[in-house]
């Protein structure tokens, strides 16, 4: 019996001790911190950036076309991410001196499409490994030691709001990161829910009905602002000046 006990508490050790060593960040965690050189000098993660909602966007290998054209992607949207209040670091298991080379090949690529564009977020060199392995991004049964496509959306209070990752092979959908965040943010600031396919514009759900019959009396244009399919989804309307449904 004391044999027993003994070997289910070596057991109960290594599962708790491995579960530690693999866990990484989920939706709801705050986002781990982290100080390492980028591009643009030493980078405190997420503390630098302030109150601005963030991104981590992980890539697996410099001056490969897949991240490469990602990269340039990421480039292209930075005033809209700068409208949105948001702020990008990249990071991948490459060292600094790869980092800024690649930088300015990328420049040079969206100068020959007649884009003046200068990359302003930081691209991490987390030569170490210990960015990826806190964030996940290291995923041992691709049998590679290179980071997924990663991305991590974080908030104002550095918590986790959302994250996807994406095989090597498969470049990300920018369109889909902007929706995201454009998402997050709306529902976050009115307490609302975004339907199926939804775009930025579009109406979105509210939690329960409303207002009552007395509220409708006392103010009949309530029933212009919202309607309802079915009995319990009840939408909010954006554009005042859609007909109704």
């Amino acid at each position: 019996m004391k044999q027993f006990i003994l070997i289910f508490s070596i057991l109960l050790i290594s599962i708790s001790s491995w579960s530690e060593k693999n866990k990484f960040p989920l939706i709801g965690d705050k986002a781990p911190s982290f100080t390492e050189t980028s591009t643009n000098g030493i980078l405190k993660f997420p503390e630098d950036f302030g109150e601005s909602w963030k991104i981590l966007f992980s890539h697996p290998l410099d001056f490969t076309s897949v991240c490469t054209s990602e990269l340039c992607g990421l480039a292209r949207n930075q005033d809209k991410l700068d409208s949105m209040g948001v702020k990008v670091a990249v990071v991948s298991i490459d060292e600094i001196e790869r980092h800024l080379l690649w930088k300015e090949f990328m420049e040079r690529v969206l100068h020959d499409e007649n884009q003046a564009i200068k990359i302003k977020y930081p691209i991490v060199a987390d030569l170490s490994g210990q960015v990826s392995k806190k964030y996940g991004m290291l995923h041992h049964a691709t049998e590679d030691k290179r980071d997924v496509r990663g991305v991590f959306i974080i908030d104002p209070d550095n918590i986790i709001q959302a994250i996807s990752f994406y095989p090597q092979n498969v470049g990300r959908n920018m369109d889909e990161i902007l929706r995201m965040i454009a998402a997050l943010q709306l529902t976050q600031q009115e307490n609302v829910g975004t339907p199926f396919s939804w775009q930025p514009g579009d109406d979105v759900l509210v939690p329960h009905k409303p207002y009552t019959s007395d509220e409708l009396e006392q103010n009949p244009e309530l029933k212009d602002k919202y309607y309802n399919k079915g009995e319990f989804m009840w939408f909010k309307r954006m554009n005042k000046f859609a007909p109704l449904p």
